[in-house]
């Protein structure tokens, strides 16, 4: 056997720890998506929608760009939906008076009424527990899935939250 063969022992560890990798992510995409289900049941909003009212529920957002580091994503998965949430009358989006160049984007008294008993989103839940995680355990985890997501050929675009379709902007999109 040649350096890289894996041992007869060491290919049943091989794939039980493939397994269990992949019963995580299944564990991890099956409870986004019972969320992102929920949120639309209750709400009429993409789990990606709410997630994005709730942090505006916190405090408003000074910039596009601001209220993408809050959601730990792209400005550009932040501003299509915050486009659709203004559209829906859920969010506004003004100038700031004290600095024409900045926007101010918070909670319409609609959107506050909407988030009424509105259920935790995966996302929420998520960072959280990343949070918790020893800071060495989270870049492990990083590095590990970003290797993962480069030899899927899944690193091309910026990442969307969770369920939004780049395709249709706003809408929940395909569960690949």
């Amino acid at each position: 056997m040649g350096p890289h063969t894996p041992s007869r022992r060491a290919r049943p560890r091989r794939a039980t720890d493939v397994r269990a990798a992949l019963d995580a992510l299944r564990r991890i995409v099956q409870g986004i998506r019972l969320s992102a289900s929920q949120a639309e049941r209750q709400t009429s909003l993409t789990g990606a929608q709410l997630f994005v009212l709730q942090q505006l529920a916190e405090q408003p957002a000074q910039s596009l760009n601001e209220l993408a580091r809050r959601t730990r994503t792209h400005q550009s998965s932040v501003s299509t939906i915050i486009t659709r949430l203004v559209g829906r009358g859920l969010v506004s989006r003004r100038r700031d008076p004290a600095d024409a160049r900045r926007l101010v984007l918070e909670l319409t008294g609609a959107g506050r009424d909407l988030l009424t008993g509105a259920p935790e989103t995966a996302q929420s839940r998520l960072i959280a527990g990343l949070e918790r995680l020893p800071r060495t355990a989270v870049r492990a985890l990083v590095a590990n899935l970003e290797a993962l997501v480069a030899a899927l050929g899944m690193d091309v675009e910026p990442a969307p939250l969770f369920f939004e379709s780049p395709e249709r902007p706003g809408k929940p999109g395909p569960v690949r």
